[in-house]
């Protein structure tokens, strides 16, 4: 039980999470980190069994490291994603599912993304996407407010207040909002020798 909201925004991408970690009626943690840095250019926000999440998200950093000492530069935001997505398929099919969603979210040579993925596997871009028990809520903010041209300084303010708002309505969302933003300024550029 969370809230986890993810923003593709004109000039970046911006990540929102509460703090609460839920173990049925019970609050397990006040402080859980629920936005994990990929590297400088993309982060992943996640819902669900923590450990699960946990653990692929550390595979995914170091099969990402790997591939990229292999080919001489980094996994795009859209095949990170399907990194992430492939491993959960594949935990899905063996029957030993990871129990977590994930918003992938960070900038490359072609521009910010979002991506979601399932614990199926599904993968799909979105301009605004929000998931766990306060997404229902979150979604609300983001309808209402979500345009083509925001800033990264208006979608830092939006996805807080769609958490926050969540906040107030979910009991298994609360304690605090963490906010990632990645500026599009970051994304690499590709040279060719």
């Amino acid at each position: 039980m969370t809230t986890i909201v993810g923003i593709n925004c004109k000039d970046g991408v911006v990540l929102s999470s509460d703090k609460r970690a839920s173990k049925g009626f019970f609050i397990g943690s006040k402080e859980t980190q629920k936005i994990l840095p990929i590297d400088d250019t993309i982060a992943v926000a996640i819902a669900g069994q923590v450990s699960d999440a946990e653990y692929l998200v550390n595979a995914v950093r170091a099969e990402r490291k790997l591939v990229t000492l292999q080919r001489g530069f980094p996994l795009s935001v859209k095949e990170t994603s399907k990194l992430i997505a492939n491993i959960a398929y594949n935990g899905m099919k063996s029957y030993q599912p990871y129990y977590a969603e994930f918003i992938v979210a960070g900038v490359d040579q072609s521009g910010p993304h979002v991506f979601i993925s399932d614990m199926s596997g599904a993968v799909s871009p979105e301009e605004y996407v929000s998931t766990g028990s306060g997404s229902p809520i979150a979604y609300g903010v983001l309808e209402n407010s979500y345009h083509k041209e925001l800033s990264m300084e208006e979608g830092k303010s939006m996805a807080t207040s769609a958490v926050k708002a969540a906040m107030e309505r979910d009991p298994g969302s609360g304690n605090g909002i963490d906010v990632l933003a990645i500026p599009a300024l970051l994304a690499p550029t590709l040279s060719s020798n």
